[in-house]
C-alpha cells in the first residue's frame, strides 16, 4: 500500500491510525453505542416507513445503507445518518400520487442535487446562522423529540407508566455505579427481560409493523426513464436535497461543538448524496442526519468515530434479519424513556435561565423564539432555520442603522459647512439620510467626511447622489472626503450611474 492510501480500518475514522485499534476501551465505547443506536433506529425507521406511506421495511432498508454509507464518505465521525420523519414528509405525497417507483427515483435525484450542491459550496453558508437560530434549532429539536414521544404515553395501559419511570430511573443512577457499559443498553435489556418473563402486556417494537427477514437487493427504480419523469420528481428531489443538507449541517456543527473538533462540511454535504443515492438504488426511502440518535451516539453513550456509525447501520440488519423476534419485543416504554432522556440533555437549559434572560439582548432572544416557534408549528428544522436567519438579518440590519450618525460643523467665516457620518451606510440606515442636510441654509460649499463611516450597498450611493443633487440645484457644491479604499471603489463604480446623471 502506498503512503497516501488509506486502509478500510482508517476510512471508519477519517485518520491513518484509528484510535479504536490501539484502545480497547474506545473500540468498546464504538461497538456498545452503535448498539444502542441500531435498538432505538428501529422504532424511528418504521414510524418514519408509516409516514411515507411505504412498508415499514422500507425505512428499516433506508437507516441501513444511509448509517453504513455516510460512516464512510460523511464529513462528520460518530454522527448518525438514516431515514427521517422530515424527508417522509417531503416525499409522502409523491409517493401517494405517482407511486414507490417515483418516490425511489426522487431519492437517488435528491443524492444528485446533494453532491452538486456540496460542490458548490453550499455548506459555507452554514457561516450565516447566528448563534441564536443554533440555540433555537437545539430547543426546538428538544421539544420535537419529547412531542414524539408522547403519542407513546397515551391511551396505553397503565404498566408502561411505570416502566418508563423505571427505564429513566436507571439511565439517571446507573451511570453513578459505572459507565463501562452506557445507561441506555442496560435499561433495554433488564426492562425487556422484566416484561416478557413477567407476562406483562404493553406495546412493544413488534406492533410498530413487521421486521425485514432478508438483505435488501439493488436495483433501479421501477419508472420510465424520460423527461416526463424527470420533471415529476425534480420538485420533491429538491426539497429532499435542501432539507436533507439543512439538517445534516445543522447537526454536523451542532456535533463539533459538543466534541470540541472539527468536520469537513463540503465533504459531509457530497457524503450525504453520495448515501442517498446509494439507499435509492437499494429500494430505501433516502434520509439525512438524525439528530435524536446523534444525540444517544455523541452525548449519552459517548461515541467519537465512523466505526460507532457504521455498526449502528450494521447492527440494525443483523438485529432485524437475525434477532427479529426477541427484538420485537422490546417495549416500547423503554424507548420511550431513553428519547426522553435525550430530550432533557438535548435541550439548552442555560438559554432560558432568568439570569440569561436578562443579559441577552432583546433581539437575540427574539430570535430563539421565532426559531423555536416555526420548528414546533411546521415540524421542520429546515423551515425554522430559515425564519430564524431571516429574522436575524432584520433584527441585525435594524440595531446597525440606528449606529449611522450625521453631525454639522460650521466653518467660523461661515463659507463652508462640514458634515461627519459615522457608523455603516446600507439600505437600512441611508434611507434618511437625505433628510439631515439644510440644503437651503447651508453655505455654497459642503464636505460630507466619510472616514468614520463605511459604504456597503447601492442604496447609500443613490443617496449620496441625492445628497449633490439637492444642493446642486440651489448652486451649491458637495465634496466628498475620507473615504476607505472598499467605500471609495464601490462610490467611484456607482455614482451617477443610479439616478442618470452625475
Amino acid at each position: 500500500m502506498s503512503s497516501s492510501a488509506l486502509s478500510p480500518a482508517a476510512w471508519l475514522h477519517g485518520s491513518r491510525r484509528p484510535a479504536w485499534l490501539s484502545d480497547p476501551k474506545v473500540l468498546r465505547t464504538e461497538v456498545l453505542a452503535g448498539l444502542v443506536v441500531a435498538l432505538a433506529l428501529i422504532p424511528e425507521a418504521i414510524s418514519f416507513s408509516v409516514i411515507a406511506g411505504v412498508d415499514p421495511a422500507i425505512g428499516l432498508f433506508a437507516s441501513f445503507t444511509m448509517a453504513v454509507t455516510i460512516a464512510i464518505v460523511g464529513g462528520r465521525p460518530a454522527m448518525i445518518s438514516a431515514a427521517t420523519g422530515a424527508v417522509a414528509l417531503v416525499i409522502a405525497p409523491l409517493n401517494r400520487e405517482h407511486g414507490f417507483g417515483y418516490l425511489v427515483a426522487a431519492v437517488i435525484l435528491a443524492g444528485v442535487f446533494q453532491i452538486v450542491l456540496g460542490a458548490l459550496g453550499v455548506a459555507k453558508l452554514m457561516r450565516f446562522v447566528p448563534r441564536s437560530v443554533m440555540v433555537g434549532f437545539v430547543n426546538s429539536l428538544a421539544i420535537l423529540i419529547f412531542m414524539a414521544q408522547v403519542p407513546e404515553m397515551t391511551d396505553v395501559p397503565w404498566p408502561v407508566y411505570p416502566l418508563i419511570a423505571a427505564g429513566l430511573a436507571l439511565m439517571v443512577f446507573f451511570p453513578k455505579v459505572t459507565k463501562v457499559i452506557p445507561a441506555p443498553l442496560v435499561s433495554i435489556v433488564i426492562l425487556t427481560v422484566i416484561t416478557v418473563a413477567a407476562g406483562i402486556a404493553v406495546p412493544t417494537v413488534g406492533d410498530k409493523g413487521e421486521l425485514p427477514s432478508s438483505l435488501p437487493m439493488p436495483g433501479l427504480p421501477d419508472v420510465p426513464f424520460t423527461l416526463d419523469t424527470l420533471t415529476t420528481i425534480a420538485p420533491y428531489a429538491l426539497a429532499m436535497a435542501l432539507v436533507g443538507l439543512m439538517e445534516s449541517l445543522m447537526t454536523a456543527k451542532l456535533v463539533d461543538d459538543i466534541t470540541d473538533t472539527h468536520s469537513s462540511k463540503t465533504r459531509e454535504s457530497v457524503g450525504q448524496g453520495i448515501a442517498n443515492i446509494v439507499t435509492g438504488f437499494f429500494g430505501g426511502m433516502g434520509g439525512c442526519a438524525m439528530i435524536g440518535q446523534t444525540m444517544i451516539n455523541v452525548r449519552v453513550s459517548g461515541a467519537r468515530t465512523r466505526l460507532s456509525t457504521f455498526l449502528a447501520g450494521a447492527f440494525l440488519m443483523v438485529l432485524c434479519v437475525v434477532f427479529g423476534p426477541v427484538v420485537s419485543d422490546i417495549p416500547m416504554a423503554v424507548l420511550v424513556a431513553v428519547m426522553v432522556m435525550v430530550s432533557v440533555g438535548t435541550f439548552d437549559w442555560h438559554s432560558i435561565a432568568p439570569k440569561t434572560l436578562k443579559r441577552m439582548p432583546a433581539g437575540e432572544i427574539t430570535v430563539m423564539l421565532v426559531t423555536v416557534a416555526c420548528v414546533v408549528a411546521t415540524h421542520n428544522l429546515a423551515i425554522g432555520v430559515v425564519v430564524g436567519s431571516i429574522t436575524a438579518m432584520v433584527v441585525f440590519a435594524k440595531r446597525v442603522a440606528h449606529l449611522a450618525e450625521v453631525t454639522a460643523v460650521t466653518d467660523p467665516d461661515g463659507t463652508s459647512v462640514i458634515y461627519r457620518m459615522t457608523g455603516e451606510l446600507f439600505f437600512a440606515s441611508s434611507n434618511d439620510l437625505v433628510g439631515r442636510f439644510d440644503y437651503a441654509g447651508d453655505p455654497d460649499k459642503v464636505v460630507i467626511d466619510l472616514s468614520a463611516a463605511h459604504i456597503w450597498d447601492a442604496s447609500s450611493v443613490a443617496a449620496l447622489d441625492a445628497i449633490e443633487t439637492k444642493y446642486a440645484q440651489r448652486g451649491k457644491t458637495v465634496s466628498i472626503t475620507g473615504l476607505n479604499e472598499p467605500s471609495a471603489r464601490i462610490h467611484d463604480t456607482l455614482s451617477g450611474e443610479l439616478t442618470g446623471h452625475r
